[in-house]
């Protein structure tokens, strides 16, 4: 038996062995429900791989929300596609700008409370099927919204509605709630280099 033919059939019987494992797993999981993930890190792309999971929702004919807190003071691409689709997408910007650019805590808090009065709004609807609360985790970390009201939110939501909250310095606690959790690491960024954020990339 050649190498080739050796490592093919290796391969054949690990493959086979994996698949097993997996269907089992699938046959024994629970019925589909709701669930919460939450994307965090000092990396790029939490706020990408959520408007991606939006993306595929409205491809699978799904109603969405999006509530943003923080972000504000300029229009996105995101925001300028997924307004596109006004009858599928409700698209909430809340945020006053980033916490350098406003440099002003009331205003902030007040913005992020109006914020989160609409996205439990939200949330009481089982007609919206995905939320996306991007950067809610900011806001969070800043203290400007009680932890405790937005968990217990979040848990009192429709059984069947998916939720991603996105942001830096997720709590313990929100983390602890989620049923999917990623930390995007940080490798490398542009921005380091001295380049700016660019449309199509990070706007």
């Amino acid at each position: 038996m050649s190498d080739t033919t050796d490592r093919d059939a290796r391969h054949l019987a690990r493959m086979q062995r994996k698949k097993a494992v997996i269907d089992e797993r699938i046959a024994h999981s629970p019925d589909e429900c709701g669930v919460l993930l939450v994307l965090s890190g000092n990396g790029k792309g939490k706020s990408s791989s959520a408007f991606g999971m939006l993306a595929r929702a409205l491809g699978h004919g799904m109603h969405c929300a999006v509530v943003q807190f923080i972000k504000g003071r300029n229009s996105t691409g995101e925001e300028r596609f997924f307004r596109r689709f006004p009858d599928e997408v409700t698209y909430h910007v809340m945020g006053e700008g980033f916490t350098w650019e406003t440099q002003d805590r009331q205003r902030d808090i007040a913005a992020a409370q109006a914020a989160w009065a609409k996205a439990r709004e939200i949330l009481n609807d089982p007609g919206v099927q995905l939320v996306v609360l991007d950067e809610l985790n900011i806001a969070l970390k800043h203290c400007y919204l009680d932890l405790d009201q937005v968990l217990g939110d979040l848990q009192a939501r429709p059984p069947m509605q998916h939720v991603i909250v996105t942001g830096r310095g997720a709590k313990p606690e929100m983390i602890e709630l989620a049923d999917t959790a990623t930390e995007m690491g940080l490798v490398k960024h542009a921005f380091a280099a001295g380049i700016r954020a660019q449309k199509g990339v990070e706007l």
